[in-house]
């Protein structure tokens, strides 16, 4: 199976490729990558036509390019791969954050959302069914730390932020970038730590395995 995986963020591919490989080594992987779309969604403050077009197009260079699936892992842009998946349906196309959502329901009642990047905030608690209570939390400054090669300190900017999330029954990481500081998450919560990747390549291999 060859699975394309569309990202936004610079950060994303070693996540999904790790989970990948623990998970479905037998998939074959694609990346596609326009971090530049992280970025004017940030200057825009909000999904655009344009935006959505430009989804459009990626969704259709992999599935011209052979994809068996579509994994995005950009959890800021729920509408603009709604769109995708409803072009290329029945294609699979998966948002990065479906699955984990799907797996937070049996986690809990009150789920904690820790986000490194401002606007999934904004885009994604309304993904969540409204059976569950969503406490969403900003580890301000994570983000620019791995930006800048930190990655010691992105973890633990995100474990520091989510011991707010204390009262949770679990903690979901809403980015991929987000995944590597799972353990440390885990560690300064005492909590299950939901991380997209995982989620996403599980879903992805009952569906097409």
């Amino acid at each position: 199976m060859r699975i394309a995986l569309i990202h936004a963020l610079r950060h994303s591919p070693p996540p999904i490729e790790a989970a990948f490989a623990r998970l479905w080594p037998e998939a074959t992987l694609m990346n596609l990558l326009d971090d530049s779309l992280s970025a004017d969604l940030a200057r825009d403050g909000g999904i655009t036509e344009a935006m959505t077009g430009r989804f459009l197009e990626l969704g259709r260079y992999a599935q011209a390019a052979g994809a068996d699936g579509i994994l995005f892992t950009c959890s800021a842009f729920g509408p603009c791969i709604e769109a995708v998946q409803r072009e290329l349906s029945p294609l699979p196309v998966l948002k990065p954050n479906e699955a984990m959502i799907e797996e937070a329901k049996s986690a809990g009642t009150r789920i904690g959302l820790l986000a490194s990047f401002a606007p999934t905030l904004q885009s994604m608690p309304p993904e969540f069914p409204a059976s569950l209570m969503v406490v969403p939390r900003l580890a301000e400054g994570a983000l620019a730390a791995l930006d800048r090669g930190d990655g010691e300190a992105h973890d633990r900017l995100a474990a520091e932020a989510a011991r707010d999330l204390v009262a949770c029954d679990a903690i979901a990481l809403a980015q991929f970038s987000l995944a590597r500081a799972a353990p440390a998450v885990a560690a300064a919560t005492g909590k299950p730590v939901l991380t997209t990747p995982e989620s996403a390549v599980r879903k992805l291999k009952r569906l097409l395995a």
